[in-house]
């Protein structure tokens, strides 16, 4: 068993989540602190930038416009998350023995062997002075993998936790929606579609805020049950596994005609009718589904996805006394573990 700790920033682009985790890469021996770092209006508007700016990106060591700048940005954001961890937790550097680091990815692009995260990990190594695992999903993707997600063994290990029987999915809504079936030995994780990503985009638009607290905007409006059948017609939802999306692939997909209330419910509608898609593409319907993510943390959209997963029952990580917010960085300890391929940076 090792001490790491693991670091993620989402397509949500709301900051860096840190958690500690004793692992051998399949199983956890302990769960250790947990800590979160937000970004700043002007770091996550620079991130929005490094994503329009890597959308013609060919090569994903290219960095044009803003990039090099959102990864020195995204570098040292990790850098200054991980310190005010070890003060806050009273760790020294020698207690962990190695930091998983995925950085921000600007462009997914599966089909091309292409997938980009920005943030340099040798630096971060060198900052730290611990040892640091990153480039994971562009080592998957060498592998022949999609890339995304990546999360399913600890999904596996957390489930085995709890002694279930029957069919059981982890969904994961961040800015993509994913999922984890789990029955005995059979892993089978893909991306499902949009998960926060439209809804924070259009709440910006129309609030300035990005995200619909709670869900409140959503629980006022009514569905556009019409536009939803229409979306869900493109080829992606309909495909089986294994597949995985970028964060923008469906930003022409937009409710802007419709009120702020109205616009909400249907996008939370859609993200919660493309989940529920995947079920009759596994190989059983599953009898449980988890969620975890920033999606599980409104009530509309739980609302809305157990009325489409029923009779199956919904319940959230965090009833299960899993940390919902901090799953994906935890995650990224086991798959570090188990990770051959990945770059190691060195702390000098």
């Amino acid at each position: 068993m090792l001490k790491a700790i693991g670091l993620m920033s989402g397509t949500s682009l709301d900051g860096v989540d840190v958690a500690l985790i004793e692992t051998d890469g399949e199983h956890i021996g302990a769960f250790g602190p947990t800590g979160y770092r937000a970004y700043a209006d002007n770091e996550r508007e620079l991130l929005r930038r490094a994503l329009a700016d890597a959308a013609f990106v060919t090569q994903r060591d290219a960095r044009p416009g803003v990039l090099a700048d959102a990864e020195r940005l995204v570098t040292r954001a990790h850098a200054d998350a991980v310190e005010k961890f070890f003060q806050a937790n009273n760790l020294s550097r020698d207690a962990v023995d190695v930091v998983g680091f995925h950085g921000q990815t600007v462009l997914h692009r599966p089909e091309q062997k292409l997938t980009m995260q920005i943030g340099d990990g040798r630096a971060l190594a060198t900052s730290l002075g611990v040892p640091v695992v990153f480039d994971l999903r562009a080592s998957d993707v060498a592998a022949g993998g999609q890339g995304a997600p990546l999360v399913p063994v600890y999904h596996s290990a957390l489930v085995r936790m709890l002694a279930r029987s029957g069919p059981t999915v982890v969904v994961n809504i961040g800015g993509v929606a994913n999922i984890t079936y789990i029955d005995g030995e059979t892993l089978i994780a893909c991306d499902t579609g949009p998960g926060n990503a439209l809804l924070d985009d259009f709440m910006l638009r129309r609030t300035g805020k990005a995200v619909d607290r709670d869900g409140q905007a959503a629980a006022k409006g009514r569905a556009d049950g019409e536009w939803i059948a229409k979306a869900l017609r493109r080829p992606f939802f309909t495909a089986p596994p294994p597949k995985s999306l970028d964060r923008n692939d469906f930003a022409t997909l937009t409710v802007d005609s419709m009120s702020t209330e109205d616009g909400a419910a249907t996008l939370t509608a859609l993200t919660a009718a493309a989940i529920a898609m995947i079920a009759p593409r596994l190989p059983q319907i599953p009898e449980n589904w988890i969620v975890v993510g920033g999606g599980a943390s409104n009530p509309t959209l739980m609302r809305i996805l157990g009325e489409r997963l029923a009779p199956a029952t919904v319940t959230r990580g965090s009833d299960l006394g899993w940390s919902g917010d901090a799953i994906e960085a935890q995650a990224g300890q086991v798959a570090q573990e188990i990770d051959a391929e990945g770059d190691v940076g060195g702390d000098g």
